[in-house]
């Protein structure tokens, strides 16, 4: 089971490249919830909580094909510094405006969230799309997908440490010079590896979009779908812990959900075969359902232990899925145009994210967090139909 890992470890620049990778994106799971505590604090409302955050990953996701584009066919390290630094500014602006305006003014922390989210660095989309230089196979998808899940650990872990022992600016702060520093030390990796540099240097301009590609489309619908899935359980879990008065307690049970996901990674990544998509999605979704019976209002008082296993259990299925979905994806895009297939994978994901946040928060206010629950639930069995659908190059199984 070990094998594929350590010949991964022996590749040249690989292991520096992963872990680059991790960095410049740790700050993308502890943002959401820096910014949800830090406007359901000024406002009082997790829906406007949810149209803020959400705002933000649309930004990203409007962005998502122009950058993946661009960093098809510019040297990385100048498409990393011109977007860190104008999401480094907004960020810093997204954090003062509670304390300097009155919270009618949520609309311009909407407007501030949207430009932010225009500008995040293409660290994903980079380092997905320069993974297949330098091997071939899942193993590095599965190894990257368990990767993600510890940076899903840390990164609510550690913001939610910050607003417990400080507060929701400070802890947004934090998160958007994490996003700096990381896409600045991906870009050296990248060229240490010799990576900086695009594939083909000259696209065809105006070329056939990648959307007309129907496979390719039901696998970015998939991951809509999937995220939407996955960001409406971390609004579940921010609501609950708020409510309760413990807030902390949200990084803990994020923590939790993500340790379950890194060992169902490692378990996957050491077997050998064809990953079966589809059969990992509806793994995904019936690790999520059994939420929906331990929260308010269908279990009041609930229990945090309770809620703890039932995350860790479920939480196995998380990094097999997005393994199984980013490897699909890399096979159906060409090889000059693998960031750009990612940087649609950013939009669809943030566009499932944007969606799912603000129905996830109005069904917070008004029903509970079981609700929540149930329409994560609902999300991740769709993407299992779509998922169903998808046919790769080789057409291999996928049920």
């Amino acid at each position: 089971m070990l094998r594929p890992y350590r010949e991964l470890a022996a590749i040249p620049h690989l292991p520096g490249l992963l872990l680059w990778s991790m960095i410049g994106r740790i700050h993308l799971p502890g943002t959401p919830l820096a910014v949800s505590f830090l406007i359901a604090g000024w406002t009082g409302s997790y829906a406007l909580a949810g149209v803020v955050g959400g705002a933000l990953t649309l930004g990203m996701g409007v962005a998502g094909p122009l950058r993946g584009r661009a960093a098809d066919r510019s040297p990385a390290g100048r498409l990393l510094l011109v977007t860190s630094s104008g999401y480094g500014v907004g960020i810093a602006v997204l954090g003062v405006l509670p304390a300097v305006t009155p919270s009618a003014a949520w609309p311009l922390a909407v407007v501030v969230a949207f430009l932010t989210g225009l500008s995040t660095p293409p660290v994903t989309a980079m380092s997905r799309a320069s993974f297949p230089r330098l091997t071939t196979g899942p193993a590095v998808f599965t190894v990257e997908a368990s990767m993600q899940e510890v940076m899903y650990i840390v990164g609510p872990a550690l913001a939610a440490t910050v607003v417990a022992v400080w507060n929701a600016q400070v802890a947004l702060w934090l998160c958007g010079a994490l996003a700096v520093f990381g896409a600045l030390g991906f870009g050296g990796a990248l060229r240490r590896a010799g990576l900086d540099r695009p594939v083909a240097r000259e696209v065809e301009r105006g070329g056939r979009t990648l959307l007309r590609d129907g496979s390719l489309v039901l696998a970015l619908l998939t991951a809509l779908f999937m995220v939407a899935s996955l960001v409406s359980i971390d609004m579940v879990i921010i609501g609950w812990a708020r409510d309760l008065g413990r807030p902390a307690m949200a990084g803990v049970l994020t923590a939790v959900w993500g340790i379950g996901s890194v060992v169902g990674g490692l378990i996957a990544g050491g077997l050998a075969g064809q990953a079966r998509f589809t059969r990992r999605m509806l793994l995904m979704a019936l690790g999520v359902a059994p939420l929906v019976l331990v929260l308010p209002p269908v279990l009041d008082p609930s229990s945090a232990w309770l809620i703890g296993v039932v995350l860790g259990v479920g939480g196995m299925a998380i990094a097999p899925a997005i393994a199984a979905n980013n490897q699909r994806i890399s096979g159906l895009a060409p090889d000059e145009r693998k960031a750009e297939a990612f940087g649609w994978m950013g939009t669809f994901t943030t566009a499932g994210s944007a969606l799912a946040l603000p129905v996830a928060g109005a069904l917070l206010d008004h029903f509970g967090p079981a609700a929540a629950a149930g329409a994560s639930t609902t999300a991740a069995l769709v993407g299992a139909v779509l998922a169903s659908r998808v046919r790769d190059r080789k057409a291999v199984p996928v049920g």
